[in-house]
């Protein structure tokens, strides 16, 4: 009997599929065929088909080859039509499952997204979507199991370049949009892929609308990701896409990560449109087709970008972390009838109501592209929209190591203990669907503390409309988290140490002026009561 629970990461499966840093593998090629066929007897099962049509694709990971052939292998005499994609997107996984020439009945993207080489996974599709938590379980338990079909006939095995259909939709989509067949003529566009999966972007979908793609970099797939971490949420990613598109004078710049799922942009002048100016951007163009929609987002946004939002007649609501989560309560409003065409979280995943509620990169930048070539003939441009979006002074984004096994239960009496302390010194937001979200008036900030959705890591993050508001808000951090056995505060530490060199003695006379931080006069830690 095997235990694959140990591999599940909220809807997805996912674990170290390469030795390193001492630690052992644990996603093996077993792992992968037996989640394969445990996979492919559960749509047969589902939809009562004796002979089920199931598709595989996978990113440029390292790993990706070997677990394709696996899967393929493990599957050849389950009596299927199989349908080897190769290099693949997620969104594209999902898309052959709609596309009525293909009708694929379940597919497997072998992927772990923004994750380091060292680390792969799966995600799992039918026509309905991705599978929820529960469905993941149910397959999880036939692999376990060792359950699989029991065919006595062969699987056919089919390769063709299925990608071409999603990028035939996305180039049509921007021609309907502009209502031109080279929209994109005379502009400069670089593409960053992450060294990912999403380079055929630039030349089967730009190119062929007419853009400039010289300036775009990284486009060869290599699952050792050498260039910059696969993420539009990383610094050093970002960073490196702005650095080529202002030395190139290009008119704009995209980048995915590694399986296309999640995007970011910059603009001609170089400036970074991701997290909270991502989600500006969307809602600003959803929002004059779909007056007073509800905009679903993540927690981790700021009270500027709520402000941004109602100015223009939505409603934001701030939900879970988890980008399933953000689509499923977009889904779940307008079941309800609450107008919610745009669910999307701060890391770069979005999905648009009239697309399936799919999180698909390379549709967003799709979406941006034909509002870019619309506004270029008025002379203006994307950052025109979003320029009117308070951003605060200060932020900080701060992620703390679990280094204890039961980190889960460490996580959970965390927040429970910050909710009480905050509940009883400070502002709690009433709006906040997961961990402690609170605000500190001496910093004109706030902070949330949460779980990640995926890994034993606590997420810090602080906003504060003052200089050394944010400083402030950590100490206050430090003061409660600190006590704890079982989480390293180190990356918090360094943090105030580095922005107390900064301040200077000027900051260390303003704190002399503010009120003490709530939590230096409580007793905090692991052990108090």
């Amino acid at each position: 009997m095997n235990d694959y629970g140990v591999l599940k990461s909220g809807t997805d499966i996912r674990g170290r599929a390469i030795a390193s840093e001492g630690k052992p593998v644990v996603l093996t090629e077993q792992a992968v065929r037996d989640l394969a066929c445990a996979f492919a007897l559960w749509v047969a099962k589902r939809t009562g088909k004796d002979r089920c049509k199931i598709a595989i694709g996978r990113d440029s990971r390292i790993t990706g080859q070997a677990f394709t052939n696996a899967a393929v292998s493990a599957l050849r005499n389950s009596g299927l039509e199989l349908f080897n994609c190769g290099m693949f997107s997620t969104p594209a996984a999902f898309l052959v499952t709609q596309f009525p020439s293909m009708l694929i009945d379940g597919s497997i993207m072998i992927t772990a997204s923004h994750h380091p080489k060292d680390i792969n996974g799966l995600k799992f599709f039918t026509k309905d979507g991705g599978v929820n938590s529960a469905e993941l379980d149910e397959i999880i338990a036939l692999a376990d199991a060792g359950e699989k079909i029991r065919s006595g006939s062969q699987s056919t095995v089919v390769r063709r370049d299925f990608l071409r259909l999603y990028c035939d939709t996305l180039t049509e989509s921007i021609r309907r949009g502009t209502g031109l067949y080279l929209p994109l003529k005379g502009m400069k566009i670089a593409v960053d892929a992450s060294h990912g999966a999403g380079g055929f972007f630039a030349k089967r979908v730009l190119e062929p609308l007419g853009a400039d793609v010289s300036p775009s970099q990284f486009l060869e797939p290599d699952g050792t990701f050498p260039a910059h971490p696969p993420n539009p949420e990383n610094a050093q990613a970002m960073e490196s896409l702005k650095t080529r598109v202002v030395s190139c004078g290009a008119d704009l710049g995209i980048i995915f990560d590694a399986d296309v799922d999640r995007c970011a942009v910059v603009t001609k002048d170089g400036t970074e449109v991701n997290r909270c100016r991502l989600i500006a951007l969307a809602a600003a163009m959803v929002l004059p087709e779909h007056p007073g929609a509800t905009i679903v987002t993540d927690s981790v946004t700021t009270e500027g970008l709520r402000r941004f939002i109602e100015s223009r007649g939505g409603v934001q609501k701030r939900f879970k972390r988890g980008y399933r989560n953000v689509i499923d309560e977009a889904k779940r409003l307008c079941e309800n009838g609450v107008d919610a065409p745009l669910a999307i979280e701060s890391s770069g995943h979005a999905a648009f109501s009239e697309h399936y509620f799919l999180d698909d990169g390379a549709y967003f930048i799709a979406k941006i592209l034909v509002v870019l070539s619309n506004l270029r003939r008025n002379r203006s441009d994307i950052s025109d929209l979003i320029s009117d979006l308070e951003m605060p002074a200060e932020e900080a984004d701060i992620r703390l190591n679990f280094v204890c096994d039961d980190w889960r239960e460490l996580a959970d009496k965390i927040i429970v203990r910050l909710k009480g302390l905050s509940e009883r010194m400070l502002e709690i937001s009433e709006d906040n669907y997961e961990g402690v979200r609170a605000y500190v008036s001496h910093a004109d900030g706030y902070f949330i503390v949460r779980t990640s959705v995926h890994d034993p890591v606590l997420p810090i993050y602080i906003e504060s409309n003052k200089q050394g508001g944010a400083l402030s808000i950590a100490r206050l951090l430090y003061s409660f988290l600190n006590g704890f056995s079982g989480l390293d505060c180190a990356p918090l530490y360094d943090y105030i140490a580095k922005n107390e060199t900064e301040h200077g003695d000027a900051q260390s006379e303003e704190q002399t002026d503010t009120a003490e931080d709530p939590f230096d006069l409580l007793e905090v830690g692991a052990d108090a009561e």
